[in-house]
C-alpha cells in the first residue's frame, strides 16, 4: 500500500474556501517566510478518507480480535464509559477555570468525581489516601518511589538501594534509578514461582529504602508470603512498594493496605476500563498508608463542611507537582464510571472471571507447551516454547503464526527468567468461544512445530507486513532519521 504522499496529485484539493473578507494581518517579515510551499499531500477528501480507512482495516484492535498479551491486559472497555467521558459538562471544562467564588461552581462536579474516586480506591485497596495525578503506571511507580525518598529524607535515614524481584515489571528498576537509588535483584524461588523470602532476608540491609513487589507477579502467581516480606522490610525501616498493575486479579479478595503495604500504584487501564496503548493518555493513581500521606503531590481534593470541594495546596512536606493540573481527568472519569457501574459484586465477579479464564487456557495448553510453574495461576500465566525449540521453532515463530489465525500474539520473552516465554492473559472480557478458538490455534501451531516447522518460520503469511527487521532503526541510523 502506498503512503499518502505517493498518492498526492498537484493542485488536487479536499476543500475550497471562499475569499476572505477579513483584512489581512500585518505581513510576515520576509526572512520568516517559506521559500516554497510546504510539501503537503494534495488529494480529494474522499481519497483521503479511503486511505485512512484502508489503513485502519489493516490494524488489529480490541474491537476486531483477541489480545492475549500477558502483563499488558488488553481488554475490551465498555463504550458507556466513553460516553461519560465525552459529556459536555466534563469534556468542556477548561483547566484554568477558578475553583473559588462564582467560577468554582463550574468545577464542583469534576472535583466531586476526583474526591469520590479517591474514596473508592481507598476502599478497594485498604490504603489511607491517594493521589490521582500520575499519568501512567510507570509514572505512578516513580511517584511512589519519590514518596519513599521523601519519607526517609524527613527521618534522616541514609538509604541508597531498592530491592526488586527478578520477575518484576521492567519499569520497576527504571523508576528506582530515576529516583536516585541503586537496585539489586532478588531471585524467584524455582519451586514456587514466588520471591525467595530467605534470599530477601539475607540481602536486605539498613541501606535498603524499599522493596518493590508485584503481586500477583509476572508469572501470574500470588505471593502468599507477603506478610513475611513486609515484616522483613519494616524490621530495617524499609518500605514496601506494591506494583498494583495486576490488581484486576484480586479485587474483593485481597487489599494491599491490610497486609501493611506502604505505597502502591494502580494501572487504571488494566483494572478499571480505561484506554491502553498508543502512548496515552493514561493514569496511575498512587495510594499510601497514613505515614506517607503528608508527602503526596499537591494539590489534593478535599471537602468543606458545606459539602463543596476545593484543591488544598497546604502540605509543606509534599513532593510537589508531578503532573500538569490534575492528571488525565478524562481517564479518571472513565475509571470512576466503571467502578460505579459494576459495584462491589461486579468488580469481584470481574476478578473471578479473569482468574477463571486464565486457568482455563493454561490447563488446555500445558500438555503441548512447557509450563515452568505448574500451579494455579491468577489472571495470567507463562508458558515456554522449549518443547518447540527442539524442532527449531521459537516463541517468536509461534507468535508470528498466531497472526495467521487472527489473534494478536501473546507477550514473548518476558519475564526474562523463563526461556522462550509466552505470557498469556485472556482477561475477564473474552468469551469461552474465543478462548476455545485460541486453544485450537495454539494446539495446531504446536503440532505444526513438530511436523512442518518451516511453515511457522515463514509466518505470518496473511499479514500486510511479514517479518520486518525489528532492529533496523538501531542498526541503520540514517534510516531512523527518516
Amino acid at each position: 500500500m502506498s503512503v499518502i504522499f505517493e498518492k498526492s496529485i498537484p493542485n488536487r484539493r479536499g476543500v475550497t474556501l471562499p475569499a476572505s473578507d477579513v483584512p489581512p494581518p500585518a505581513p510576515i517579515p520576509q526572512q520568516y517566510r517559506r521559500g516554497k510551499d510546504a510539501a503537503l499531500c494534495e488529494l480529494s477528501e474522499l481519497d483521503i478518507m479511503r486511505h485512512f480507512i484502508a489503513l485502519s482495516q489493516r490494524n488489529h484492535s480490541i474491537d476486531t480480535g483477541f489480545y492475549p498479551l500477558g502483563s499488558c491486559t488488553m481488554k475490551y472497555n465498555p463504550k458507556a464509559m466513553e460516553v461519560v467521558a465525552r459529556m459536555p459538562g466534563f469534556a468542556g471544562l477548561h483547566p484554568f477555570l477558578p475553583q473559588l467564588r462564582y467560577g468554582g461552581m463550574l468545577v464542583q462536579g469534576a472535583l466531586a468525581v476526583l474526591y469520590e474516586l479517591e474514596k473508592l480506591l481507598i476502599g478497594i485497596t485498604g490504603m489511607h489516601a491517594f493521589t490521582l495525578q500520575p499519568l501512567a503506571g510507570a509514572h505512578g511507580e516513580l511517584t511512589g518511589i519519590m514518596l519513599v525518598a521523601a519519607y526517609h529524607r524527613k527521618k534522616g535515614n541514609v538509604k541508597t538501594e531498592v530491592l526488586i524481584p527478578d520477575e518484576a515489571h521492567g519499569t520497576n528498576p527504571s523508576s528506582a534509578a530515576i529516583a536516585g537509588y541503586t537496585t539489586r535483584a532478588i531471585p524467584t524461588d524455582a519451586k514456587t514461582g514466588m520471591l525467595d523470602v530467605d534470599a530477601l532476608a539475607a540481602t536486605i540491609t539498613d541501606k535498603t529504602a524499599a522493596i518493590m513487589l508485584t503481586n500477583p507477579n509476572t508469572l501470574g502467581i500470588f505471593n502468599s508470603h507477603i506478610a513475611r516480606v513486609v515484616e522483613i522490610a519494616h524490621a530495617h525501616d524499609a518500605l514496601v512498594y506494591y506494583d498494583g498493575a495486576n490488581l484486576n486479579a484480586i479485587l474483593g479478595k485481597f487489599r494491599p493496605g491490610d497486609a501493611g503495604i506502604d505505597v502502591m500504584h494502580i494501572n487504571t487501564h488494566k483494572t478499571f476500563a480505561t484506554p491502553h496503548g498508543g502512548g496515552g493518555p493514561g493514569a496511575g493513581p498512587v495510594g499510601v498508608r497514613e505515614h506517607l500521606a503528608e508527602f503526596l503531590p499537591i494539590s489534593r481534593v478535599e471537602k468543606r463542611r458545606d459539602n463543596t470541594y476545593f484543591l488544598n495546596y497546604d502540605y509543606p512536606n509534599s513532593i510537589g507537582y508531578i503532573a500538569p493540573f490534575y492528571g488525565n481527568f478524562g481517564i479518571l472519569l472513565r475509571a470512576y464510571a466503571y467502578i460505579l457501574s459494576l459495584g462491589r459484586e461486579g468488580l469481584i465477579e470481574a476478578s473471578e472471571m479473569a482468574v477463571l479464564n486464565a486457568n482455563y487456557l493454561m490447563h488446555n495448553l500445558k500438555d503441548v507447551y512447557d509450563l515452568p510453574y505448574n500451579r494455579t495461576c491468577m489472571h495470567e500465566f507463562v508458558l515456554s516454547a522449549r518443547k518447540q525449540v527442539a524442532h527449531g521453532v521459537s516463541a517468536m515463530d509461534i507468535a508470528k503464526a498466531l497472526m495467521d489465525y487472527g489473534f494478536h500474539p501473546p507477550t514473548v520473552y518476558f519475564p526474562l527468567i523463563v526461556k522462550e516465554a509466552l505470557m498469556c492473559e485472556p482477561t475477564e472480557t473474552e468469551s469461552k468461544e474465543t478462548l476455545d478458538a485460541f486453544i485450537v490455534a495454539m494446539r495446531e501451531i504446536a503440532e505444526k512445530a513438530a511436523t512442518n516447522p518451516d511453515e511457522l518460520k515463514a509466518a505470518p503469511l496473511t499479514a500486510p507486513v511479514n517479518r520486518p527487521d525489528e532492529l533496523k532503526a538501531a542498526k541503520d541510523m540514517d534510516f531512523a532519521a527518516l
